[in-house]
């Protein structure tokens, strides 16, 4: 079988993908979220005039002359407006957000004033509106201010928290089953025996998932037989996953039983070995409504992979818009070799640059099972199918691996 173009893989994998269903949740729950529908505010805010500043609420008329006297009949502090109109030769001492009385039409801040028992001294003239933050000002009911399809930041939960809003229509998160394979795979912090590995990939991949606003299972570590591979897809399967994860035994060796355990279970393959580096024996398929990524064993093409290919599929059924990964421009902080028909993937460790695009220095050692390596970069440089040999300080394209 021929291996399939990256490009035509990503095809694949975003083929015929449309966001999960609505769902409705807390304000705290909405955090990086994405919106289903557009909403309007339910309010107007403020929906009063209310002063800005701390000082005294006066009639713009009453202080065209200054020094001006005037008698003090109150005061209003947030959320205790004042009970009559402002008359005539009369103020009133107001506090940041305090409702704009009736008959006032200004605001004169406290600097500018001098109290003299019941009555203020206005030394400086005030315009009408001066220090007023007037009705709607900010928005009015009925504006529509958040889009559907926004993902929601913290900001945006604040301004929903004004429109008064205590819940929000969102897509659904998506769920993503992990499942490790093979017999040689013991967890952490245990003594591993003749032959044995401890496991690893399953932390960096549900790690993943989760930061992309995924839920995350653990399927755990299934032995190398058709009846504990099929069991742990069926267990994928009924927990409701939107994405099954294998890692491991997706290769051509006689225990790599992954992909034919999936065929038994009826998933539809779309794909299996690509033109990657690292990555090749990558697969993927469908299982009903059920989306299947299989991952090479090896940590770092495991990584990689799910990085380049399961990252956007999280996207694009959380409904957000911006799927892909960004490709900025680099320059090579070292030389590199001509590539051969599969693109590559090079780690590399970024170093800023004061006046231009960062240098991108690809690890010695591309190895896809050296953990420290890739747990060192920062980046993936792009080496396109056939490029050839480039040297140090030629441009380069990089994707910049999670840093938070």
């Amino acid at each position: 079988m021929a291996l399939m173009a990256v490009a035509d893989a990503f095809a694949a994998i975003l083929d015929g993908v449309t966001p999960l269903p609505e769902e409705m949740v807390s304000l705290d729950a909405a955090h990086r979220r994405v919106l289903t529908r557009d909403l309007a505010s339910r309010r107007s805010q403020p929906p009063v005039a209310m002063s800005a500043m701390d000082g005294y609420a006066v009639r713009a008329a009453d202080v065209t002359s200054v020094p001006a006297r005037l008698r003090v009949i109150g005061e209003i502090a947030a959320g205790r407006p004042f009970a009559r109109p402002l008359a005539a030769g009369e103020a009133l001492r107001i506090f940041t957000g305090g409702v704009l009385p009736d008959g006032a039409d200004t605001v004169v801040i406290q600097e500018n004033t001098e109290r003299d028992g019941d009555f203020v001294v206005i030394k400086e003239t005030a315009a009408p509106g001066k220090n007023i933050r007037a009705a709607g000002i900010d928005f009015h009911e009925g504006d529509v201010l958040l889009r559907a399809s926004t993902r929601l930041l913290d900001r945006h939960l604040s301004l929903a928290a004004g429109m008064n809003y205590p819940e929000l229509p969102v897509h659904r998160r998506p769920k993503v089953a992990v499942l490790a394979t093979g017999d040689e795979l013991v967890l952490p912090g245990s003594t591993p025996g003749p032959g044995q590995i401890v496991l690893s990939n399953g932390y960096a991949l549900r790690a993943l998932a989760q930061s992309e606003g995924a839920d995350a299972i653990d399927l755990g570590i299934a032995a190398d037989t058709m009846e504990a591979t099929t069991d742990a897809i069926r267990r994928a399967r009924d927990s409701g996953a939107d994405i099954l994860v294998t890692t491991g035994g997706a290769s051509v060796g006689d225990h790599d039983l992954v992909k034919r355990a999936l065929e038994a279970e009826g998933v539809a393959m779309a794909f299996w070995r690509i033109a990657l580096r690292p990555g090749k024996p990558m697969m993927h398929g469908r299982l009903g409504a059920m989306r299947v990524i299989g991952l090479p064993g090896n940590p770092v093409s495991s990584y990689v992979c799910a990085f380049l290919f399961m990252v956007p599929l999280l996207r694009a059924l959380s409904g957000r818009k911006d799927i892909h990964h960004r490709v900025e421009q680099a320059v090579l902080g070292r030389d590199v070799a001509a590539n051969d028909i599969r693109q590559d993937y090079l780690r590399a460790r970024l170093t800023p640059a004061p006046n231009g695009p960062p240098v991108a220095t690809p690890v010695n050692h591309q190895d896809s099972s050296l953990l420290g390596n890739l747990a060192a970069a920062d980046a993936l440089v792009i080496r396109p199918p056939l490029a050839p040999a480039a040297s140090m300080g030629e441009p380069c394209v990089i994707l910049r691996l999670p840093q938070a």
